[in-house]
């Protein structure tokens, strides 16, 4: 029997041999979960700003926006941006924090948006150094990018930073000190379903198992500029991106080296950790995870243009397979992509896995709660 027929079949059996599965009403809320999870949305603002000075910025309190450490604000959508340093009063559903600087637009009260993102992009950025505007070919179609260049070195390394889910290459830029400190230019691609991007033609995620693609055109542009080196280095999402992109691209014997940050390891333990949260029973979840892999169903039940293999994200039970060496940071206090997998995969592969763990931040924001230690390790690493 096919693969096709068996996981159709799969799919069937689990809808009709479970009651609540049985249901118009389950199968509608496992459709509405799977799409929630492939479903890129324009972010949103999740904080208030309530008021400021030439030096402090106050805001609504949440998890975030009274986290240690330095953070962005963005407001008006993406038209002005801040730099946040740490926490200086709390009182009742407010919190003051440092105002380091406005690289763009003008502070006033209203909606904003707080970020681990820190540097904005072009045009005004606080960067060290200058950002090029590129373009890369892919197989959408023009992809922008940036590229920081690193000072004259022997070498022509480049690394290629990947972004993560519904965030922007902005995310990245992080990263571009330490590693061009070591002297690696550094290229900040954009993916399928970014704003400023080539939409997926299902206008869906493929949680790195599309994904990769872009970013290998990305790998191809870096090679195409002479690089004599190429590492990889992802953020969330953008580390299954290149986690596939390792076990798929023809590329994938010449990367040299992967920085991971708060990465997923595993989707089907990060779905279930999602599942969990938003108290989506487990059979639902597991009947969504089985439609969206299924040659059959996937398109009707979450609207992908292909079907997609959630089991070859699951780096754990993969891990045999992994060559390149990896340095993972990831925090035990991640509040979005769960931090075992990450672990499991370091004592599952000691000899090719470094772990770095972080206590405190949330998703990605490890950098944000202690930049000299995260760029000290990432310099070590790449050099």
């Amino acid at each position: 029997m096919s693969r096709r027929r068996v996981i159709a079949g799969s799919v069937a059996a689990s809808v009709a041999g479970t009651g609540v599965l049985g249901t118009a009403a389950g199968l509608s809320i496992a459709s509405y979960f799977a799409r929630q999870v492939l479903s890129p949305k324009p972010p949103l603002p999740d904080v208030e700003i309530v008021g400021y000075d030439d030096r402090t910025v106050t805001l609504t309190r949440t998890m975030a926006s009274e986290a240690p450490g330095r953070y962005s604000l963005y407001w008006d959508g993406r038209d002005s941006h801040a730099r946040l340093g740490e926490v200086l009063e709390r009182a009742g559903g407010h919190v003051v924090r440092e105002l380091l600087g406005v690289d763009f637009g003008e502070l006033h009260e209203g909606p904003g948006r707080f970020t681990g993102y820190f540097y904005a992009g072009p045009p005004a950025t606080t960067l060290p150094l200058p950002i090029e505007d590129v373009s890369i070919d892919g197989p959408l179609g023009e992809y922008p990018a940036w590229i920081v260049r690193a000072p004259q070195s022997g070498a022509n390394r480049w690394a290629v930073l990947v972004h993560g889910r519904a965030a922007a290459r902005a995310e990245t830029l992080r990263a571009v000190r330490p590693l061009t400190d070591v002297g690696w230019t550094c290229l900040c691609p954009s993916y399928r379903n970014d704003q400023d991007a080539p939409a997926d033609p299902a206008g869906r995620y493929g949680l790195g198992l599309t994904e990769w693609r872009d970013v290998e055109a990305a790998v191809a542009y870096a090679y195409a500029q002479g690089a004599s080196e190429v590492m990889l280095t992802g953020w969330s999402m953008g580390g299954a991106v290149c986690l596939q992109l390792l076990d798929l691209s023809t590329y994938a014997e010449g990367i040299s080296r992967v920085v991971l940050d708060a990465p997923v390891v595993d989707w089907l333990e990060t779905i279930d950790f999602h599942a969990r949260l938003n108290r989506v029973p487990m059979p639902l979840n597991r009947l969504a995870q089985r439609a969206v892999a299924s040659p059959a169903v996937h398109g009707h039940f979450a609207g992908l243009s292909e079907p997609l293999d959630l089991p070859a994200t699951n780096w754990v039970r993969r891990a045999a397979e992994l060559r390149t060496p990896t340095l993972i940071i990831h925090s035990e206090d991640d509040d979005f992509v769960p931090y075992g997998p990450s672990a499991a995969l370091a004592t599952a592969r000691p000899d090719l896995v470094r772990l770095e763990p972080w206590r405190v931040a949330l998703h990605c924001r490890e950098w944000n709660t202690e930049p000299d230690r995260w760029e000290s390790v990432v310099r070590e690493f790449a050099s």
